[in-house]
């Protein structure tokens, strides 16, 4: 006679899930390149909120007894040709730089999905001519398109915030485009239009909230050569237009013959530039490995 067995069924207490979201912040916080991108951001940001308190001097007004001066305690970065603290005018000029580039960016990324939203989700004709007139826009280089734009429109910052992102809105346009055409054969797509869900419906509710990954990561990397775009017109002579407004492009241009006698007119709005684009790439390349589930750590 055999005894009968109880068998005890211990069940794991259930693992509490990440959202989409949490976990790729976790990733990204783990990431040490991105997070270096992040503190340049922020120290440029915090720089540029608070130059009204960290400016020692006034970045319109100098002396000009006491122009083109090296580095000192007094001049901690040095003074221009007119005897404007260059420290000052660097912190004032991230103002004009940043906000400049990340408009430029959002506008950029507000056009193109609009129309990679059209392209996409409608297809046929309309996706044709969309696409065409993206590609008359791909074919010529952004900052000569750029160039043109501020040519026609005149100087001004709302000017040049519309022409770096007109430069970019075909990048965006084709990237949603792209991901939109990849999710239409997929599952819950599929399972929408067979519910009788509409058009529009699909669209918005679960298209685009699936397609907003890689265009937040390129608009992340775009902003970094905004910046050097911005920069690039103020060098040109196309920046804001007013002489006394210290913007890095325009600090450039104006210590570009003093690049011998006074090498670091150059190298502080340079290296401005240079560390800012660096940040916003690394914040990128940091994105993109957080939000693509494929690289999971």
């Amino acid at each position: 006679m055999t005894t009968p067995t109880t068998t005890v069924v211990v069940r794991a207490a259930p693992r509490a899930s990440r959202g989409l979201w949490r976990d790729a912040l976790r990733r990204l916080l783990r990431n040490g390149p991105a997070i270096l991108g992040l503190v340049f951001i922020a120290i440029f940001i915090l720089g540029a909120v608070l130059a009204p308190v960290l400016a020692p001097y006034d970045p319109t007004i100098g002396i000009l007894v006491d122009g083109k001066q090296g580095p000192s305690p007094a001049h901690l970065m040095g003074t221009d040709l007119l005897g404007r603290d260059e420290f000052s005018r660097i912190l004032y000029g991230a103002r004009i730089s940043l906000t400049v580039g990340t408009v430029a960016v959002f506008f950029g990324l507000v056009f193109g999905c609009l129309i990679g939203a059209v392209a996409g989700g409608a297809g046929g004709i309309v996706d044709g001519l969309l696409m065409r007139f993206i590609d008359v826009l791909l074919a010529v280089p952004g900052i000569l398109l750029a160039i043109g734009i501020v040519a026609w429109l005149g100087q001004g910052q709302i000017q040049i915030m519309l022409a770096v992102g007109i430069s970019y809105a075909p990048i965006f346009a084709r990237l949603l485009r792209g991901s939109l055409l990849a999710l239409r054969e997929s599952d819950y797509v599929i399972a929408a239009r067979a519910m009788g869900a509409s058009p529009t419906r699909i669209l918005l509710r679960h298209m685009l909230p699936n397609a907003l990954t890689p265009l937040i990561v390129q608009a992340t990397l775009a902003a970094a050569t905004a910046i050097i775009d911005v920069a690039g017109l103020g060098f040109l002579g196309l920046g804001p237009g007013d002489p006394r407004v210290a913007e890095w492009g325009e600090m450039l241009t104006d210590s570009a013959r003093f690049l011998q006698s006074a090498p670091y007119l150059i190298f502080f709005p340079g290296a401005a530039i240079v560390i800012s684009a660096i940040g916003f790439n690394l914040l990128g390349d940091g994105l993109r490995e957080a939000l693509d589930p494929r690289l999971k750590r």
